[in-house]
């Protein structure tokens, strides 16, 4: 996926995409990972997160979908819960423990996701 030199890498996130079967798995793929931030490319194929599953995560994660569409779902202080619709070029900031799930991704196409944690 990319050309690594010592001081830089290149790549195109959108090319050698592996395929993503919809009763499979998603793929997560780690691009970058130091001190502190780590980047992952992330395909889904009509995945969502179990149900009453909720991530939970220490670090603040920012999402941007490059292809296809999803929907999140994020959990209020009241346990009300509110859907956030992102198609490609949406992005979403999640706060550190923003308790957040994947409620469905894109049945017709892959989904491409690029998350930043920091």
């Amino acid at each position: 996926m990319s050309d690594k030199n010592q001081d830089y890498s290149v790549g195109n996130l959108l090319e050698n995409v592996p395929l993503v079967r919809s009763d499979g798995d998603e793929v997560f793929e780690t691009l970058i990972s130091k001190e502190g931030v780590k980047i992952e490319r992330i395909i889904s194929n009509g995945q969502s997160s179990p149900p009453d599953f909720w991530y939970d995560q220490d670090q603040e994660e920012w999402v941007f979908v490059l292809q296809g569409s999803a929907t999140l779902e994020m959990k209020n202080t009241d346990d009300s819960s509110r859907l956030i619709d992102l198609v490609a070029g949406s992005y979403v900031q999640i706060p550190a423990h923003q308790k957040h799930r994947v409620a469905k991704t894109d049945t017709t196409q892959q989904t491409i996701w690029l998350a930043l944690f920091f």
